[in-house]
């Protein structure tokens, strides 16, 4: 009996699945960029960041001051007068667009196809994005207008990566198309799952933190090191950097941890998660009162996001782990809170640091290290990472 000759294999990273990795990190790297980009330009677009704006002062027409500290540019930059607190709603405006729009978006994915979204929301957030500097001199309002725009268009992007759109039990391939029928959600079981409610005040506590540095990085090292714009983006760019590097070492450590059978997949699911809260919170209590030094300010402003992406391993990951049925819905529902906890994180530290500048910066880092602490609290003492019950596969039963 002749065999059957087998297919020919391309090597694996000529593959589907890394094709669709590649789109989705040029992807990500166009959508993040444009994230944080006006917390890198308001630095030029605002006279005086921290100080709050005086009581007759317009929110909304460019002022010229050719003599501050946006001498570096052309003399025609235009300064804006926005206080600290408006510089919070700005930058959390764009949270409430991607919250405003979680679950239509998802709806007209599964209408349209996923990929249709994501090219539809990278193209209308870039478009925005190119209006954002005509928007700032016609007034404040149409900025946020905006923001609340680029969110809603980035909602694919926020949610795609995170398996919302594709689940990990899938393959690329299937990822356009239904192979199974719908099956109903046990919302009531999920509402009274501690171990659940554990992975979301983790997601809560963790983008707390980190929506202040992304947001709030590039104004702190200019306000507190009194570095120049162009060092300022540098030194910014730092921390993510450290980010990258301590989210591949820590997958790369708890992979290490389980395959050695060295740690229960709890205890390292716990392990991480600690580190990536506590260790965080001990680095931005630190800042305010090494103001002064200016290396140990840099060090302490790039651990907090590195540390911090060791929850990479920790309860970000936890859902895969009690509910991979639903992993990707329960994936939405915790960006959901992070995305809540980045709205008011961004609108308190904007208020705060209006208040006054040396003691503000202080207030934010304590509020914030106090939040991590809360949250981790809470995922140590109900965290698990067994499959629940309202998970598990139901037979199906024919009269």
């Amino acid at each position: 009996m002749d065999e059957k000759p087998s297919a020919r294999r391309g090597p694996d990273i000529c593959s589907l699945r890394y094709g669709l990795a590649v789109v989705m990190h040029l992807s990500n790297l166009s959508m993040i960029t444009q994230r944080v980009s006006l917390s890198i330009a308001i630095i030029a677009m605002v006279n005086g960041t921290q100080q709050p704006a005086p009581a007759n002062a317009s929110a909304d027409g460019p002022l010229q001051d050719p003599s501050g500290p946006i001498g570096e540019f052309h003399a025609g930059t235009s300064v804006y007068a926005w206080s600290p607190e408006t510089q919070g709603i700005l930058f959390s405006s764009i949270s409430y667009g991607i919250l405003l729009t979680l679950i239509p978006s998802g709806y007209l994915a599964g209408i349209f196809g996923a990929k249709h979204m994501l090219g539809a929301g990278l193209l209308g957030s870039s478009l925005l994005s190119l209006c954002t500097p005509l928007a700032a001199d016609l007034g404040v309002s149409l900025v946020m207008v905006i923001r609340v725009a680029q969110g809603m268009a980035q909602v694919p992007e926020a949610l795609s990566p995170g398996g919302v759109g594709w689940g990990g039990e899938r393959t690329p391939e299937s990822c356009w198309r239904p192979t199974s029928p719908r099956r109903s959600v046990p919302l009531k079981a999920m509402a009274r799952c501690l171990p659940l409610w554990a992975i979301f005040s983790g997601f809560f506590s963790h983008f707390w933190l980190c929506t202040v540095i992304v947001t709030y990085l590039p104004t702190y090292i200019s306000s507190v090191l009194h570095v120049s714009i162009r060092e300022s983006g540098v030194l910014s760019a730092l921390p993510f950097v450290a980010a990258s590097t301590c989210t591949v070492l820590g997958g790369q450590l708890a992979d290490f941890l389980l395959s050695r059978d060295l740690l229960r997949l709890l205890t390292v699911r716990k392990l991480f998660s600690a580190l990536g809260l506590l260790l965080p919170s001990l680095c931005a209590v630190a800042l305010p009162f090494v103001a002064s030094s200016y290396v140990t300010t840099v060090v302490l402003l790039i651990l907090i996001p590195g540390t911090s992406n060791l929850c990479d391993s920790g309860f970000i990951i936890n859902t895969l782990d009690i509910a991979p049925r639903y992993a990707s819905f329960l994936m939405g529902i915790s960006r959901g809170f992070g995305l809540l906890a980045g709205i008011i994180s961004s609108t308190a530290t904007g208020f705060l640091i209006s208040q006054d500048s040396a003691s503000g910066w202080r207030h934010v880092f304590f509020l914030a290290a106090a939040v991590n602490l809360f949250g981790l609290v809470f995922y140590l003492t109900f965290g698990r990472a067994e499959l629940q019950d309202w998970a598990k596969e139901r037979p199906l039963t024919r009269l």
